[in-house]
Protein backbone atom coordinates (compact mmCIF):
# COMPACT_ATOMS: atom_id res chain seq x y z
CA UNK A 1 0.00 0.00 0.00
CA UNK A 2 1.26 3.50 -0.81
CA UNK A 3 2.47 5.69 2.01
CA UNK A 4 -0.44 7.61 3.53
CA UNK A 5 -0.47 11.32 2.81
CA UNK A 6 -1.70 13.68 5.50
CA UNK A 7 -5.22 14.89 4.71
CA UNK A 8 -6.72 18.18 5.78
CA UNK A 9 -9.91 18.46 7.82
CA UNK A 10 -11.71 19.73 4.71
CA UNK A 11 -10.58 16.65 2.74
CA UNK A 12 -11.88 14.35 5.46
CA UNK A 13 -15.17 16.25 5.40
CA UNK A 14 -15.48 15.80 1.61
CA UNK A 15 -14.65 12.09 1.88
CA UNK A 16 -17.24 11.68 4.61
CA UNK A 17 -19.84 13.61 2.62
CA UNK A 18 -19.16 11.51 -0.50
CA UNK A 19 -19.39 8.28 1.52
CA UNK A 20 -22.66 9.49 3.02
CA UNK A 21 -24.09 10.28 -0.44
CA UNK A 22 -23.08 6.82 -1.70
CA UNK A 23 -24.66 5.19 1.34
CA UNK A 24 -27.88 7.12 0.74
CA UNK A 25 -28.02 5.81 -2.83
CA UNK A 26 -27.29 2.27 -1.67
CA UNK A 27 -30.02 2.56 0.96
CA UNK A 28 -32.44 3.72 -1.72
CA UNK A 29 -31.39 0.74 -3.86
CA UNK A 30 -31.87 -1.73 -1.01
CA UNK A 31 -35.33 -0.34 -0.25
CA UNK A 32 -36.33 -0.45 -3.93
CA UNK A 33 -35.23 -4.09 -4.16
CA UNK A 34 -37.25 -5.02 -1.08
CA UNK A 35 -40.29 -3.17 -2.44
CA UNK A 36 -39.99 -5.27 -5.62
CA UNK A 37 -39.90 -8.46 -3.55
CA UNK A 38 -36.17 -9.06 -3.98
CA UNK A 39 -33.14 -9.03 -1.78
CA UNK A 40 -30.51 -6.45 -2.71
CA UNK A 41 -28.22 -9.32 -3.75
CA UNK A 42 -30.88 -10.70 -6.11
CA UNK A 43 -31.25 -7.25 -7.67
CA UNK A 44 -27.48 -7.00 -8.09
CA UNK A 45 -27.43 -10.42 -9.72
CA UNK A 46 -30.18 -9.52 -12.20
CA UNK A 47 -28.35 -6.32 -13.10
CA UNK A 48 -25.03 -8.15 -13.46
CA UNK A 49 -26.60 -10.72 -15.79
CA UNK A 50 -28.41 -8.20 -17.98
CA UNK A 51 -25.54 -5.74 -17.92
CA UNK A 52 -22.78 -8.21 -18.74
CA UNK A 53 -20.64 -6.78 -21.57
CA UNK A 54 -21.54 -8.11 -25.00
CA UNK A 55 -24.28 -10.56 -24.08
CA UNK A 56 -27.38 -11.15 -21.93
CA UNK A 57 -26.15 -14.28 -20.17
CA UNK A 58 -23.29 -15.21 -17.85
CA UNK A 59 -21.55 -18.25 -16.52
CA UNK A 60 -21.64 -19.02 -12.82
CA UNK A 61 -17.99 -17.98 -12.58
CA UNK A 62 -18.59 -14.67 -14.33
CA UNK A 63 -21.51 -13.86 -12.05
CA UNK A 64 -19.46 -14.84 -8.98
CA UNK A 65 -16.70 -12.47 -10.06
CA UNK A 66 -19.12 -9.61 -10.79
CA UNK A 67 -20.77 -9.99 -7.39
CA UNK A 68 -17.51 -10.79 -5.58
CA UNK A 69 -18.98 -14.01 -4.20
CA UNK A 70 -17.64 -17.52 -3.90
CA UNK A 71 -18.75 -20.04 -6.48
CA UNK A 72 -20.94 -22.06 -4.11
CA UNK A 73 -22.67 -18.90 -2.81
CA UNK A 74 -23.38 -17.86 -6.39
CA UNK A 75 -24.90 -21.27 -7.18
CA UNK A 76 -27.25 -20.84 -4.21
CA UNK A 77 -28.22 -17.35 -5.38
CA UNK A 78 -28.91 -18.67 -8.89
CA UNK A 79 -31.00 -21.48 -7.44
CA UNK A 80 -33.18 -18.88 -5.67
CA UNK A 81 -33.47 -16.75 -8.82
CA UNK A 82 -34.54 -19.80 -10.81
CA UNK A 83 -37.04 -20.85 -8.11
CA UNK A 84 -38.56 -17.34 -8.21
CA UNK A 85 -38.77 -17.43 -12.04
CA UNK A 86 -36.37 -14.49 -12.34
CA UNK A 87 -33.62 -16.38 -14.16
CA UNK A 88 -33.07 -19.65 -15.96
CA UNK A 89 -30.17 -21.90 -16.74
CA UNK A 90 -29.36 -22.67 -20.36
CA UNK A 91 -26.72 -25.17 -21.48
CA UNK A 92 -24.00 -23.91 -23.78
CA UNK A 93 -24.37 -25.07 -27.36
CA UNK A 94 -20.58 -25.21 -27.71
CA UNK A 95 -19.52 -26.81 -24.42
CA UNK A 96 -22.01 -29.12 -22.70
CA UNK A 97 -20.14 -28.72 -19.40
CA UNK A 98 -20.84 -25.00 -19.37
CA UNK A 99 -24.15 -23.53 -18.21
CA UNK A 100 -25.30 -20.00 -18.83
CA UNK A 101 -27.66 -18.01 -16.63
CA UNK A 102 -30.08 -15.58 -18.26
CA UNK A 103 -33.11 -13.60 -17.16
CA UNK A 104 -36.65 -14.82 -17.72
CA UNK A 105 -39.31 -12.44 -19.04
CA UNK A 106 -40.46 -11.97 -15.45
CA UNK A 107 -36.88 -11.19 -14.38
CA UNK A 108 -36.57 -8.70 -17.23
CA UNK A 109 -39.75 -6.90 -16.15
CA UNK A 110 -38.70 -6.73 -12.50
CA UNK A 111 -35.25 -5.44 -13.45
CA UNK A 112 -36.69 -2.89 -15.88
CA UNK A 113 -38.87 -1.44 -13.13
CA UNK A 114 -35.94 -1.27 -10.71
CA UNK A 115 -33.63 0.23 -13.34
CA UNK A 116 -36.17 2.94 -14.08
CA UNK A 117 -36.44 3.83 -10.39
CA UNK A 118 -32.64 3.88 -10.06
CA UNK A 119 -32.25 6.14 -13.09
CA UNK A 120 -34.72 8.59 -11.57
CA UNK A 121 -32.84 8.55 -8.25
CA UNK A 122 -29.54 9.12 -10.06
CA UNK A 123 -31.06 12.05 -11.95
CA UNK A 124 -32.09 13.45 -8.58
CA UNK A 125 -28.77 12.89 -6.79
CA UNK A 126 -26.28 12.64 -9.65
CA UNK A 127 -25.23 16.28 -9.70
CA UNK A 128 -24.37 16.17 -6.01
CA UNK A 129 -22.36 12.97 -6.47
CA UNK A 130 -20.53 14.48 -9.44
CA UNK A 131 -19.74 17.65 -7.48
CA UNK A 132 -18.41 15.64 -4.56
CA UNK A 133 -16.29 13.47 -6.86
CA UNK A 134 -14.80 16.54 -8.49
CA UNK A 135 -13.98 18.00 -5.08
CA UNK A 136 -12.18 14.79 -4.13
CA UNK A 137 -10.08 14.84 -7.31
Amino acid sequence: MAEAKQLSKAQYERLAEFRHALRQFLHFSEQAAHAAGLTPQQHQALLAIKGFPGRDHVTVGELAERLQLRHHSTVGLIDRLVADNLAERAPSTQDRRQVFVQLTRHGEKVLESLASAHRQELKRTGLDLKRLLEQLG
